[in-house]
């Protein structure tokens, strides 16, 4: 009905070829998964209230803890400016900001790099053994623990960023573990 009804406003007969149907079809599809996709990003923020996405990180050194995080991680950063920069995940992202950009926030009194102890960023991995393997010899200076099994059921590797950030790979052991 919406096709003739094209059809007609544009004055025309409403002669359809097949290749114009399967356009149509693949567009009116489209436009159905993208309403619904919203419908459902919605329905789930209204659920949830709030949603973590993202972490940052202030240091007075960004590039060291840039090329340290593409390393551990095997991901390349996203440079928005040369004092913040993100490295995206599946599920959040980890910022990086330089304390230049603590003017935004109010000044340096807002926060201080390198003063971090009470929080832990953790990122889950596939295998941390291979992961462990792949860094030992990098990480050397930062380990706090080797690959430990953890009584909730995760494997975990402990260490430190060059800022003192308390860093945990972690791979889930159970089911129980990887449904927290």
């Amino acid at each position: 009905m919406q096709i003739r009804l094209l059809y007609v406003l544009q004055g025309k007969r409403p002669i359809l070829c097949s290749k114009t149907l399967e356009v149509l079809k693949i567009r009116f599809l489209l436009t159905y998964l993208c309403h619904n996709a919203n419908l459902l990003l919605k329905r789930n923020l209204k659920e949830e209230k709030m949603n973590i996405v993202s972490i940052r990180i202030i240091t007075a050194n960004i590039n060291g803890l840039i090329a340290f995080y593409e390393q551990v991680t095997q991901n390349s950063v996203v440079h928005y400016t040369p004092d913040f920069v993100e490295l995206k995940t599946k599920t959040a992202t980890l910022a990086i900001g330089s304390t230049k950009t603590l003017q935004f926030f109010g000044g340096e009194s807002v926060a201080q790099p390198a003063t971090n102890r009470s929080v832990i960023i953790e990122f889950m991995v596939e295998d941390v053994e291979s992961d462990y393997e792949r860094l030992a010899s990098f990480l050397q200076p930062y380990l706090i623990q080797k690959p430990t099994l953890m009584p909730w059921g995760n494997k975990s590797l402990l260490f430190r960023d060059p800022d003192g950030n308390l860093v945990n790979l972690f791979t889930p052991l159970n089911l129980g573990a990887n449904d927290k």
